[in-house]
């Protein structure tokens, strides 16, 4: 990325972060700037988050580090029809999905939100009100070909479950970095 680039990026996060100081009580973004000046990685990471529509924003300090976590109303338009994992995706007989929940937020840089970062989540904000988001599965769930979504409807969050080779045109996932 060129000098240009890294300051659109960072001009589209600052203005995030002051858009949604909700997000983010207490925490300034001098400090968080400061934190991405030294990570040329999670920047590109953030960058490939903003590029497939995640909109990512400060939702925690974790220690030193601020955790940024995909943000968009609905689970990010650049990341939808995925079925879970490669494995899955590889088991499907017809009608491949292009990519894999999995594979793509590690391509990323990123990790998948659990159900309990999910749940989190929408403490700050209502997300996925018209769409869902894949979250990582517990191996006992995914040995057993199954894999688990989130969404949010009727004012409360729901955790569902599908096999894992399926895919939707409105389920994506959304990710988080810790920097």
């Amino acid at each position: 990325m060129s000098a240009g680039d890294w300051d659109t990026l960072l001009s589209a996060l600052q203005a995030r972060f002051e858009t949604h100081m909700h997000r983010h009580r207490g925490l300034a973004w001098k400090d968080v700037l400061a934190n991405l000046a030294s990570q040329p990685d999670a920047l590109r990471s953030l960058q490939a988050m903003e590029d497939t529509g995640g909109e990512p924003d400060v939702i925690a300090q974790d220690g030193q580090r601020f955790v940024f976590c995909d943000c968009s109303a609905q689970s990010p338009a650049g990341r939808r029809s995925c079925c879970y994992d490669p494995e899955a995706r590889r088991a499907r007989k017809e009608n491949k999905p292009r990519s894999s929940a999995v594979e793509e937020a590690a391509a990323m840089g990123i990790e998948l939100l659990t159900e309990g970062q999910y749940r989190a989540l929408q403490e700050i904000g209502e997300f996925d009100t018209k769409t869902s988001s894949w979250v990582l599965t517990p191996p006992e769930v995914r040995s057993l070909d199954g894999a688990l979504f989130c969404d949010r409807r009727y004012g409360q969050v729901f955790v569902y479950h599908n096999g894992a080779e399926s895919y939707y045109a409105a389920r994506g996932f959304r990710g988080r970095i810790s920097v």
